[in-house]
């Protein structure tokens, strides 16, 4: 606490110079560009660790469920962190964490040929570079975009972690915001993830008049929770319907406490070994956490750290028992998915 007040004189002073940016954008001092795709924004306020990836999954695939006609015209593109690559790139069967980032490469083993993903820096430039090379795609959803204003997204979705709300932190780095609380007003929806079970009326209407306080009047506020499904080998991608416990489980999240309540739940947790975001796995982690596993003992993981462990591993060592859990986001009312839904389509309509 002591630390956090001391910190207090750069947090404000970091927020203002971000406030002074967004005034720039706000009155046209700095030009921002309006693309030739449809773009649909998911961002936070906050450093990590507010489920984007499943929300930009979710959403690809709604796009998929609202307009059929949209096969083969769908686009992410985010800004590949974590990749040794640098400039634009569009995902290939060669693509690696270390070419493409953990997420970019999670998002193209699922979404198959639901969507094309994209990583790029600069958005802007990525986004004219995918006009002229994939002209068929009309609507890009943007992971991790909401302080990028080079570009005007259609629809903004600002997330927000039931755990550590946007309204109760502070900028960096006396906590752990990108821009003071305010910038909520850019967001046309606001989606509450990570709710670890439904929120009744009461806690809903608490959280949504906190979050209210910073939004423009009258922006929905929507509540999700996380879906794990069946754990997956390694090996072969099978479904793994009986894993004894307790497990050792391996993370590289920015907030794992979800993950590691659930699998303590589910399975029972003997160890977690819990590493930073993104976490660029080395020969030596994946010897040491190969000597901390019994030939006995399930090690699960996460599908964003699979990708990056799996390329590390001898095909011996992919036989052992290795598992990821898939997550996928999942409203808890069908009433907040429908306004969701409502606001893409209005989209649409628009142009």
């Amino acid at each position: 606490m002591v630390g956090k007040l001391l910190l207090k004189p750069f947090s404000a002073l970091y927020g203002g110079i971000t406030d002074l940016r967004n005034r720039l954008y706000d009155n046209g001092f700095i030009k921002s560009i309006r693309p030739a795709q449809r773009c649909l924004s998911i961002g936070n306020l906050t450093v990590g660790g507010t489920g984007k990836t499943p929300a930009v999954e979710y959403l690809i695939r709604l796009l998929g469920q609202l307009d059929p006609s949209l096969a083969g015209g769908l686009a992410t593109l985010s800004r590949g962190y974590g990749r040794d690559t640098t400039g634009f790139r569009i995902a290939s069967p060669t693509d690696t964490a270390a070419t493409l980032g953990d997420e970019p490469l999670q998002l193209y083993h699922n979404l198959g040929h639901a969507a094309t993903v994209c990583v790029g820096e600069d958005r802007a430039d990525a986004l004219a570079q995918l006009t002229r090379l994939r002209p068929e795609i009309g609507t890009v959803v943007l992971d991790d975009a909401f302080q990028h204003r080079a570009v005007q997204p259609q629809l903004q979705l600002l997330l927000t972690d039931y755990n550590r709300p946007f309204y109760t932190d502070d900028p960096f780095p006396g906590g752990r915001l990108r821009e003071r609380r305010h910038g909520a007003k850019r967001a046309d929806l606001v989606l509450v993830t990570k709710c670890p079970h439904e929120p009744s009326d009461t806690e809903r209407a608490q959280i949504t008049a906190k979050i209210s306080q910073y939004t423009r009047p009258n922006t929905p506020v929507l509540f999700a929770g996380l879906r794990y499904d069946t754990p997956k080998q390694f090996i072969d991608n099978q479904s793994v319907e009986a894993i004894t416990g307790p497990v050792l489980l391996v993370s590289g999240l920015a907030d794992a406490r979800p993950l590691a309540q659930y699998v303590t739940e589910t399975f029972g947790l003997w160890k977690h070994a819990a590493f930073g975001d993104h976490h660029a796995y080395t020969r030596a982690d994946v010897d040491q956490l190969l000597r901390d596993c019994p030939p006995d003992t399930w090690l699960l993981t996460t599908q964003k750290d699979e990708v990056k462990l799996s390329a590390l591993l001898t095909d011996s060592e992919r036989k052992r028992r290795l598992a990821y859990l898939p997550v996928a986001m999942r409203f808890w009312r069908d009433t907040d998915a429908a306004v969701l839904e409502q606001a893409i389509l209005s989209v649409y309509k628009k142009r």
